[in-house]
C-alpha cells in the first residue's frame, strides 16, 4: 500500500507538472493558466449540477423509506471526481471529467458494487493497520 501512495503522490504530480511545462512552453503561460482556471470552473460546475441531482434522488429514496446504497456511491464518485477537478493539472481533469460522465461512473460503479459485495459475502476485509491506536 505504502508503494502505490508513494507512485501516486510523486508520479502524478511530476506527470502533471511535465504537461504544464510543456503546453506552457507551447502554448504560453496565460493560455496554459487560463485553460487550467477554465477547466477548473466548468468541472465545479458540473460537479455541482450533478451532486445537487444525486443529492435529490438521495432525498427521494429515504423519503420512500428506502437505503440509497447506489446514489450515496454516486455521490462519493462525484465527490472523488470534485476533489480532482479543484488538483490543477490536465491529467487530474480528464479523471474528474471522466468520473463527471454518466457512463463512465456506472462502469465505475458496478466495479466498486461487486467489490463491495465480494469483500461482504466472503468476509473478506482488509486488516486493519497495526498502526491505528483503538479510540474506545
Amino acid at each position: 500500500m505504502f508503494i502505490k501512495l508513494l507512485l501516486a503522490f510523486t508520479l502524478i504530480p511530476t506527470l502533471e507538472l511535465y504537461l504544464l511545462v510543456s503546453l506552457g512552453s507551447r502554448l504560453g503561460v496565460f493560455a496554459t493558466v487560463a485553460i487550467v482556471i477554465l477547466t477548473g470552473m466548468l468541472g465545479a460546475y458540473l460537479a455541482k449540477t450533478q451532486g445537487l441531482q444525486t443529492m435529490s434522488k438521495v432525498w427521494r429514496e429515504m423519503k420512500g423509506g428506502n437505503l440509497p446504497a447506489e446514489e450515496i456511491l454516486n455521490a462519493f464518485l462525484i465527490v472523488v471526481a470534485a476533489i480532482v477537478l479543484i488538483t490543477p493539472g490536465f491529467l487530474t481533469d480528464i479523471v474528474g471529467f471522466l468520473l463527471l460522465t454518466p457512463p463512465v461512473r456506472k462502469v465505475i460503479h458496478l466495479f466498486l458494487q461487486k467489490k463491495l459485495e465480494r469483500m461482504l459475502n466472503n468476509r473478506n476485509f482488509p486488516q486493519e493497520p497495526q498502526n491505528i491506536k483503538n479510540i474506545n
